[in-house]
């Protein structure tokens, strides 16, 4: 079992192609974590950001009458993929997974899968 600093180490070292990666709790926007990230790719900001696309997705799915669970979302940028994990299990409910990879380095269904394999790692 992994703690938050050692799932996000592990995500900027195993998950080629990685920029950054942040925990994150979508109830308050806060990440509780982040790794990697600069100038240029500030993780708080879109932390809390994404906390918003979740929400606008929970809100969209219930209009609809989708029952299914959200699994992760996928933002595509001309250099960069954003990908949101939710977190699942006892503890994690309110949580996701961000991580910024490029484009041009990065394998997005392994990202996926290394992705899916650290979260189900994570203990909080």
């Amino acid at each position: 079992m992994a703690n938050v600093d050692t799932a996000l180490k592990d995500i900027m070292t195993s998950v080629e192609g990685t920029l950054g990666a942040a925990l994150v709790d979508y109830n308050s926007g806060m990440a509780l974590g982040t790794a990697g990230g600069g100038r240029d790719l500030d993780l708080s900001v879109a932390a809390a950001g994404n906390t918003d696309v979740i929400r606008s997705n929970a809100r969209t799915m219930e209009h609809l009458g989708l029952t299914d669970a959200l699994e992760d979302i996928l933002i595509t940028l001309g250099n960069q993929y954003h990908l949101i994990l939710l977190c699942t299990g006892r503890g994690k409910e309110t949580l996701f997974l961000y991580l910024v990879l490029d484009k041009r380095n990065a394998n997005l269904a392994m990202a996926r899968h290394q992705l899916r394999r650290i979260e189900a790692e994570l203990e909080i």
